[in-house]
């Protein structure tokens, strides 16, 4: 998919991701290497937009599994259309049950979930799975199979195999700590806040038309924020969505009145906004 970790810089930017020389490093040796990667860093920071934007540059079909509290075998792998195994028994009452239950554990009675859906097959995939430190820990189990070898079991059907193997990315936001048998299984990378050289590019690209000097301020603005000590720090996508604001907004510079009047857009809580008001000070920044 890539040739050289130069290959990766250029084509992701193509795609609008500005990848750091970490990023592209550690996504080239996860083509090379056909292994999954295991990205950790603080919400919107662009964990899973890196995965979409492999994706689009690879051509490739994204399947992606949501991962939250109570996700399970038949949410992540795949469940039977009991709906339809019904419909079918029902149907067939003259015929044995040895022939009515080999035809209602076929593949058309089968549901297969983002897990099975991303070995099956030769089209090219990225196998996202967002956010696992959601899941319960149980679920980490059912990625083992999937992550080491590439085949999911299906009791009623047999191993199935992948015959392309997808690219795989891991998120996480490091609320719990997941097991050591998965990350060995996975390269590593972690994606944090970027300095803001690389965050006034990213708004540049992002939010294209806004001034030079409005988007500096925005970034340094952001940086102080982040520098007090909020409940939930201005993400990288909070920045890009503030700039649009200011943009939509006609705002050509920076003023206390333009800042107030738009926290919202960046910070989430109440407290984090009248601290934010209290403290920052834009004549520093």
């Amino acid at each position: 998919m890539f040739t050289s970790v130069d290959d990766v810089s250029a084509r992701l930017a193509e795609a609008g991701y500005l990848a750091s020389p970490a990023v592209a490093t550690t996504v080239f040796l996860a083509d090379r290497l056909g292994k999954p990667l295991l990205v950790e860093g603080p919400a919107g920071v662009g964990k899973t937009e890196l995965a979409k934007a492999v994706a689009r540059v690879a051509g490739a079909r994204l399947v992606r599994l949501q991962c939250y509290e109570g996700v399970d075998e038949s949410r992540a792998l795949y469940e039977w259309n009991h709906a339809k195994q019904l419909l079918r028994i029902s149907a067939g009452r003259d015929e044995s049950w040895d022939e009515t239950r080999t035809d209602i554990f076929s593949e058309e009675f089968l549901l297969p979930r983002p897990l099975l859906t991303a070995i099956r097959g030769d089209e090219a995939k990225v196998l996202l799975i967002d956010e696992m430190d959601k899941a319960d820990v149980e679920v980490e189990a059912l990625l083992l199979e999937v992550l080491s070898d590439f085949q999911v079991t299906v009791p009623e059907l047999g191993t199935v195999t992948a015959t392309r193997r997808p690219f795989v990315v891991l998120t996480s936001n490091a609320t719990r700590e997941l097991s050591e048998a998965l990350r060995r299984r996975c390269l590593f990378l972690h994606i944090g806040f970027p300095d803001a050289e690389s965050e006034r590019r990213i708004v540049h690209l992002k939010v294209p038309g806004i001034d030079a000097a409005l988007a500096e301020s925005v970034v340094r603005v952001v940086g102080a924020l982040r520098a007090m000590d909020l409940r939930k720090v201005p993400s990288v996508a909070e920045t890009v969505d503030w700039a649009r604001t200011l943009l939509a907004l006609g705002a050509d510079t920076l003023d206390e009145t333009v800042v107030r009047d738009s926290l919202g857009v960046i910070l989430k809580h109440q407290d984090d906004v009248l601290k934010a008001q209290a403290k920052l000070d834009l004549d520093a920044v």
